[in-house]
């Protein structure tokens, strides 16, 4: 697999790419030498299957909670019990705390998602390829992230010299952010996550089990919106 060897020449898109083309099985990692960090992205078959960011980045515990799926309690035992047992935070999830399989791979695949766009943001860094690197525990080998989840709406580098039409879904206004959450444009990081927990538990489409598929799809883009009005205050 032949690469740039630096990330000013190409993009995190051009490079997920390229890899998705050759179907290949390997790790792309990109050292940001500034700062001393170097993240992995672990493709299987041109597949995304793992994503590790050196440095601070959302727990699965976190994501869960965010989402109303957990409460701060759960949370935080789970974090604490993984770390005491050396167990995966979902293998705990799921077997000590009860919380569906399916839950919690959604969640594995959003973190995945999330991880990409912090390294999207990534100007700099120098580029390799390697076949060697095992993928964490955590990795989703027997069920990859689609080619639409790491694909799609991705920079790329031919993109650079065209007008950029803004995306309303990243330049909501604070303003319509606050509106669709329902809280005041005062309220604190703790009402806003308060709000948004209760947004997420009235839309999240595991608690209409009788919706029709067209109902479905109206829930889970509502919560997409919702979700990104949160991170917009406080993520």
């Amino acid at each position: 697999m032949l690469f740039p060897s630096r990330l000013r020449a190409t993009t995190l898109g051009d490079l997920l790419g390229q890899a998705h083309r050759a179907r290949a099985t390997g790790t792309i990692e990109l050292l940001e030498e500034s700062r001393g960090r170097t993240h992995r992205v672990h493709l299987s078959r041109g597949l995304v299957i793992a994503v590790e960011l050196d440095g601070a980045s959302r727990r699965l515990a976190d994501l869960l909670r965010d989402q109303g799926e957990i409460d701060e309690g759960v949370a935080s035992r789970s974090v604490l019990r993984a770390m005491s047992s050396r167990r995966l935070l979902g293998e705990v999830l799921v077997r000590d705390f009860a919380v569906p399989t399916a839950t919690i791979d959604r969640a594995l695949r959003r973190q995945l998602v999330l991880r990409l766009g912090a390294l999207d943001s990534i100007a700099e860094a120098r580029i390799s390829f390697r076949v060697t690197v095992r993928p964490p525990k955590e990795a989703l080998s027997a069920d990859a992230l689609d080619p639409k989840e790491f694909l799609s709406g991705r920079k790329r580098a031919r993109d650079r010299d065209q007008p950029q039409t803004p995306n309303p879904a990243v330049t909501r206004a604070p303003t319509s952010a606050y509106r669709l959450l329902g809280v005041d444009e005062r309220a604190d990081p703790a009402e806003i996550r308060r709000a948004f927990r209760q947004v997420a538990r009235r839309l999240h489409p595991d608690l209409h089990p009788h919706a029709t598929p067209e109902e479905r799809r109206a829930l889970e883009s509502q919560l997409a919106q919702i979700t990104a009005a949160y991170q917009t205050l406080v993520a």
